[in-house]
């Protein structure tokens, strides 16, 4: 079956996108106004881009009363936000910061989420998240009516000391993270314990298995 996107409402594309584009890591991403007000929100519409410089992305869609969400008024005010990943005992305080809270509403104390001041920047972490990753944005692009993605140069990383297996190398014990992700539609998610392994191949190797006896 095909699916024409040019034919396709927004409202029909994003279902089929958040169904097929799984799993998707989730983090809520705090930012902090010029003013000193501080936002928390959930968002699974981010990922990794680059490691040279260290640069995540973050795709902010417009507020459903038509405005730009406060995390995107606030990362071009300040062009600094941290993405805070979510482990399963976050679950439900995370999904609680969706809520539709009236404005001046705090989502993050809402979800007795405490948080930690930063190091580099002002948004401050949420202090029990496994993964807090400081960052200042590179560059921003618009998308359309009040929504954009920020490119965030990671600056600083927090990591819950009992999840860090080499200081040095940079090894982390992942599993223990008990991070989660988001699956179908707007309420599905999974977990990130059942895994399998594969050893990437190299040619050599996959040359001579293929060669003939």
């Amino acid at each position: 079956m095909q699916f024409d996107f040019d034919r396709m409402t927004p409202e029909r594309r994003f279902e089929f996108m958040t169904s097929t584009i799984v799993p998707r890591p989730i983090a809520i991403v705090t930012t902090c106004g010029a003013d000193g007000s501080i936002n928390g929100a959930p968002y699974s519409f981010f990922g990794l881009l680059s490691h040279d410089p260290a640069v995540i992305a973050i795709g902010v869609l417009p507020h459903p009363e038509g405005r730009m969400k406060d995390t995107g008024v606030k990362v071009l005010a300040t062009h600094e936000f941290v993405v805070n990943l979510v482990s399963e005992e976050m679950a439900e305080a995370m999904n609680l910061t969706c809520i539709d809270a009236p404005p001046g509403i705090d989502e993050l104390r809402l979800a007795d989420l405490p948080t930690a001041p930063s190091d580099k920047v002002r948004p401050p972490r949420i202090a029990v998240s496994p993964v807090a990753l400081e960052c200042r944005v590179q560059s921003t692009i618009g998308l359309g009516p009040n929504q954009l993605v920020a490119l965030g140069q990671i600056v600083q990383a927090h990591v819950r000391d009992e999840h860090v297996l080499d200081r040095d190398s940079g090894l982390i014990d992942t599993p223990a993270l008990k991070l989660i992700g988001g699956m179908h539609g707007a309420k599905w998610y999974t977990r990130t314990w059942d895994r399998f392994e594969m050893e990437r191949p190299t040619w050599a190797e996959w040359s001579k298995r293929r060669s003939p006896p």
